[in-house]
């Protein structure tokens, strides 16, 4: 056959494997126009119909629409040009697909009401910017005009959550909890009022030196974690000789004397700074950015606190 070669609808279906009504459809569609008609008026196409036809099957195939495939015919613009933007447009389905996924998984594992599967939808297809702004709103509204440790205030503002792009439902749980916690008026009252004290303590904090906390945690966990592996009750004479170290430990990091008032302060600060949902907002912020989650220190400071409201009243 050569190039003069016209053939019908039915004879085109038989060749490219579509339907006679499909090839009908792309021809009205202008897609694929007839190259003539016959003396009986039946549309007639010419071998460039058939290459035509190819392209449009394979390009439908990968989900373009026709109106960008006309434009792809009348070289309006470019196949590279087109895929490219296509599988941006298909990378951002499968985004939205993964996310559903992880949501429906996160519902099942919890046995989600109707009300709780709408609000976990909806906080998890938020945008990252949509999730740092729910974070910062947060910061503001519980360190907003204090003068709190700054650097602690920016470390909490540049540990944003990031929901990756193929979460686990373990990071979209993650990620509601953490969403619902933030806009908790009890959790937010706790951290503003700890943050309050925090900035009054401010000045003495800095007397004693920035590596100080850091160096008191690390001790107060090495002294209870043996208490409690030995099943030493916090409120018994046992507890006295840890509870003696530690203050010993804190006076000469803060510089100050050993007595009853200061073990009162010590409890102050303690039972202000020991906040289990606090430690929560950072598990949570660690198992929705893949980070290592450390390990809960509540139980630790649960016992000095116990101890030393025991040797209070003693």
């Amino acid at each position: 056959m050569d190039g003069d070669t016209l053939y019908t609808i039915g004879e085109l279906a038989r060749r490219t494997g579509l339907s006679v009504r499909t090839i009908r459809f792309y021809s009205d569609s202008g897609v694929v126009p007839p190259t003539d008609r016959s003396p009986a008026g039946y549309r007639l196409y010419g071998l460039d119909a058939l290459a035509r036809l190819d392209l449009v099957r394979t390009l439908r195939d990968l989900g373009i629409d026709l109106a960008t495939i006309q434009r792809v015919l009348e070289h309006e613009v470019s196949i590279a040009e087109v895929a490219a933007a296509h599988a941006e447009a298909v990378d951002v389905q499968i985004r939205t697909l993964r996310l559903r996924r992880a949501v429906l998984r996160a519902v099942a594992k919890r046995g989600s009401s109707p009300k709780e599967m709408k609000l976990m939808h909806k906080l998890a297809k938020l945008s990252d910017e949509e999730r740092r702004r729910i974070i910062h709103d947060f910061i503001d509204e519980t360190f907003g005009g204090l003068d709190a440790n700054p650097e602690f205030v920016a470390m909490m503002r540049s540990a944003m959550p990031e929901l990756p792009d193929d979460p686990t439902p373990e990071q979209v749980d993650a990620w509601v909890e953490l969403a619902e916690l933030v806009q908790d008026t009890d959790f937010k009252a706790g951290i503003r009022r700890a943050a309050e004290y925090q900035a009054a303590q401010r000045a003495q904090d800095a007397e004693a030196g920035s590596g100080l906390h850091g160096e008191l945690v690390a001790l107060v966990r090495e002294k209870v974690e043996a208490g409690l592996a030995a099943g030493i009750d916090p409120a018994s004479e046992q507890a006295r000789p840890i509870v003696d170290e530690l203050a010993a430990a804190y006076a000469e990091g803060f510089g100050r004397t050993d007595d009853a008032g200061f073990r009162d302060w010590i409890l102050e600060r303690l039972e202000v700074g020991n906040n289990p949902r606090a430690e929560r907002y950072w598990q949570l912020l660690a198992i929705i950015n893949g980070w290592p989650v450390s390990p809960t220190l509540t139980p630790i400071f649960e016992w000095f606190i116990t101890a030393l409201r025991a040797g209070a009243t003693a």
